[in-house]
């Protein structure tokens, strides 16, 4: 997470402990507040502390407890900026799949240099619609959230529209084992996988596979997009991390040049392509 996130979850932290020192029934205690919130004293003591991240009811719990309910407008406002970097699943698939999908969009088309790294899916600008379905129909699943799939399936493959445009660069590094994941039918990975042998020869593209037998100087970990070296979207299975600070950005550049080594290009990222699409 970035530093500025943590600087503002510890200060959300200390505004939770004024309004509990400043209780108008007299000052709380943490151990008296969470007894009145039926709460741990310990996750009292990780808000106030800044080492935990509240939710939108912890705060309305809080400015309750605390008998000053007119603070919660306040305390919902932090946790909208602590959110511009920490964008939970929970909160953003509550409207559905299509406008996640639509803020991608947004973020993919102000950029002009876009970089990627993906360990365990191909990346949304290169999938099929087949791929799409299948791999939000998984999360959708998995999060219990609206099934607004086909309007999201759109709303992914009008991204695809940037590759067509002369004034984008897209630098992809896709896991050999991307190529060989069954989040889908057979079928359905066998048409991407001839999408993917399609790409390599795109002006706009320049796909790069890291075979498995490739030599690594970092773990393939978790994938993320860059766009112009000035911001950085990390998915995680509980959130999206949006990073803007210069260190979070350097840090990713780095590991996107460090993984870039180990890639394969043309001719041969398509023999990896073929050898997996043989495999099926």
């Amino acid at each position: 997470m970035t530093t500025d996130f943590q600087q503002a979850r510890a200060a959300l932290g200390v505004r939770l402990r004024e309004l509990r020192e400043a209780c108008p029934g007299g000052r709380l205690t943490g151990t008296a507040l969470a007894e009145r919130l039926g709460w741990t004293q310990s996750k009292v003591s990780k808000l106030e502390n800044g080492r935990q991240t509240a939710a939108a009811e912890d705060l309305e719990a809080w400015a309750q407890g605390v008998e000053q309910p007119e603070a919660v407008d306040e305390l919902m406002a932090r946790l909208r900026g602590l959110e511009s970097h920490v964008r939970s699943w929970r909160r953003q698939l509550a409207a559905g799949h299509k406008a996640v999908q639509d803020a991608h969009n947004e973020a993919q088309a102000r950029s002009q240099v876009l970089r990627a790294w993906e360990s365990s899916w191909v990346v949304g600008v290169l999938q099929t619609p087949d791929y799409a379905r299948a791999i939000l129909s998984r999360f959708a699943e998995l999060h219990g959230t609206a099934r607004d799939i086909d309007d999201a399936v759109r709303s992914r493959m009008r991204r695809q529209e940037g590759l067509y445009d002369s004034t984008r660069k897209y630098h992809i590094l896709l896991w050999e084992g991307v190529l060989r994941t069954r989040i889908c039918p057979p079928t359905v990975l066998a048409a991407q996988l001839d999408r993917l042998l399609g790409v390599v020869g795109l002006d706009t593209v320049e796909l790069g596979i890291v075979p498995f037998a490739a030599a690594l100087k970092v773990p393939p970990a978790t994938g993320f997009w860059m766009y112009d070296d000035r911001q950085v979207i990390v998915e995680t299975w509980h959130a999206e991390l949006w990073l803007d600070d210069a260190d979070s950005v350097a840090t990713h550049l780095r590991v996107w040049n460090t993984l870039r080594e180990s890639a394969v290009y043309g001719a041969d990222a398509q023999r990896v392509i073929g050898e997996a699409r043989r495999a099926l």
